[in-house]
């Protein structure tokens, strides 16, 4: 840059002296008096930068060292926001050149020191700098790790999350086929079940057919008016021993199957009776008989007449009375079940 040469100044004059904008306001005893001092154009170091020396005061050297106080602040203040604020570039800083009073005070009088100040200057601002990028550098490698660990956790987590669905669903269908499994078995079983009931009651009904032909009724027409088991003073057991078939006097009694007549007369309360003895060794009492068709040891078929219908014996009317006593026992059964074990439907 361009250097001024300085204008001639008038004599400096103590008593003349303006207060210092940077000095201490006053005139003081320890700075005077000064001796004249001309500056010539030898005696002088180029300026630098835009300053312009007008003159040279006694308070020079304390302007000067406040002057780069105030830009060191500056150059520090101004590295120290560079630092902090990371997302911006660093802001370089420039100082104005120093008179070569200054540069002699710092250096040996040719700008070396002012230079070694720029330098460090220089050099603070770059650390400052270097230090943010490192910082910013840092604080980016950080955040990329911990946003890449989350990223792994999360993906970890919907893994986890997806294996569990998974083995729910897996669990469910293997439940669901289970189940079906399960049902279908049950229906098969039933349905088998259904069938051999089915296929049982089937053969029953063509067994009792069969037997059918070969039992029947003792009476064709009649009404039932006495079951066994009921209870009353009527019997000397207290309750009715077997099944009474009512139907007018002189209706025909038939054998209800083949077998033997093993008795045949008078039998107390019983009245007239006849005892049929069957091959399986069941007997058949016909009671009450107006009278007897057959004899003792005569052998007959199912459906031969063997008396007619009567009221004797302990009796209200006339009606057959029939009892069964398998294996010749003294205490009967329930003839009503006998006879629908045979086929027959009383």
């Amino acid at each position: 840059m361009a250097s001024n040469r300085p204008a001639p100044t008038a004599p400096f004059v103590p008593s003349q002296r303006q207060p210092e904008a940077y000095g201490y306001g006053g005139l003081r005893t320890d700075e005077g008096p000064w001796e004249e001092w001309n500056p010539t154009e030898e005696s002088l170091a180029p300026v630098r930068g835009r300053h312009r020396v007008s003159k040279q005061r006694g308070g020079g050297l304390a302007r000067s060292s406040t002057v780069l106080g105030v830009g060191v602040i500056a150059a520090v203040g101004a590295g120290g926001m560079a630092s902090a604020n990371t997302g911006k570039p660093p802001v370089s800083i420039s100082l104005p050149d120093l008179p070569s009073s200054v540069d002699s005070l710092l250096g040996d009088g040719d700008g070396a020191g002012h230079q070694a100040t720029q330098t460090a200057l220089s050099s603070v601002t770059t650390a400052t700098a270097t230090d943010a990028d490192s910082s910013s550098d840092a604080g980016e490698a950080l955040r990329s790790r911990i946003i890449a660990q989350a990223e792994q956790q999360q993906t970890q987590i919907d893994v986890r999350a997806t294996a569990k669905a998974v083995a729910a669903a897996d669990k469910a269908v293997s439940d669901a086929e289970a189940k079906a499994e399960k049902a279908a078995a049950t229906q098969a079983a039933d349905a088998k079940e259904k069938a051999q009931a089915a296929e049982k009651a089937q053969a029953e009904q063509k067994r009792l057919a069969a037997l059918a032909k070969q039992y029947t009724l003792p009476v064709v027409s009649y009404t039932i008016t006495g079951t066994f088991g009921q209870a009353g003073s009527m019997w000397a057991s207290g309750y009715h021993t077997g099944l009474d078939f009512a139907a007018p006097t002189g209706t025909l009694i038939k054998a209800v199957h083949s077998g033997t007549v093993t008795e045949a007369g008078w039998a107390g309360s019983y009245g007239y009776r006849t005892i049929l003895t069957l091959d399986d060794g069941t007997e058949l009492w016909f009671c009450h008989q107006s009278s007897i068709g057959v004899k003792v040891g005569q052998k007959v078929a199912t459906g031969d007449v063997i008396g007619r219908v009567g009221a004797t014996g302990n009796v209200t009317g006339p009606h057959l009375h029939l009892e069964v006593h398998p294996g010749g026992q003294a205490t009967g059964i329930d003839p009503m079940t006998w006879l629908r074990g045979k086929g027959l439907n009383p």
